[in-house]
């Protein structure tokens, strides 16, 4: 995979696949530190010890769809590549949370990609699921619940090209305002 939004579509896609209702994927720049954390926690089925000590193994996956589990082996090995770490805790019928944490400027750190593609893919695939999304950089940060917009729209499909619009708009503007907040002066 050649950026971390592409990861974080894989872990999530894991969730989904878990059963999960409510997933929450979380950026988190700490340039001052020079760390780049990435989470994403689930309420789906989780794993039970067993599988846990396995789930970084590439030739072990829950999936029935294939044979091999890449996604999160991959993670692992791009955060530890950039001097970082990579966790995951798991309670069966609590959920999953995968975090991997990598040096910001690292070289052979992978860009974080189109993170806001990525959620908007996810978001409009599986409106059944409670969508959570921050970005925080530094002391900014900005969170997208999609669960006010779903009650709003009572029924109206994510699909519709102005709910599309306006999703794409309010998530680009928030990720710009916490990267630019000197942008707040200009458009204000």
């Amino acid at each position: 995979m050649r950026e971390l939004a592409l990861h974080i579509l894989d872990i999530a896609e894991n969730s989904i696949s878990a059963g999960a209702s409510q997933i929450r994927i979380e950026i988190d720049e700490q340039l001052k530190e020079d760390i780049l954390k990435i989470s994403i926690e689930d309420n789906g089925k989780g794993m039970n010890e067993e599988m846990l000590a396995k789930i970084t193994d590439p030739f072990i996956t829950s999936r029935t769809t294939r044979k091999v589990g890449l996604g999160i082996p991959f993670f692992k090995a791009a955060a530890e590549a950039c001097e970082g770490s990579f966790s995951i805790e798991s309670q069966p019928g609590i959920g999953t949370r995968v975090e991997a944490v990598f040096r910001h400027s690292h070289i052979d750190r992978m860009p974080v990609g189109d993170i806001i593609g990525t959620f908007l893919t996810l978001l409009i695939g599986t409106p059944e699921v409670h969508w959570l999304f921050e970005y925080k950089m530094d002391d900014r940060h900005f969170v997208f619940d999609d669960e006010p917009i779903k009650e709003t729209l009572d029924g109206i499909p994510l699909t519709e090209p102005a709910v599309m619009k306006f999703i794409r708009e309010t998530l680009e503007e928030g990720v710009q305002i916490v990267k630019h907040p000197e942008s707040l002066n200009v458009m204000g």
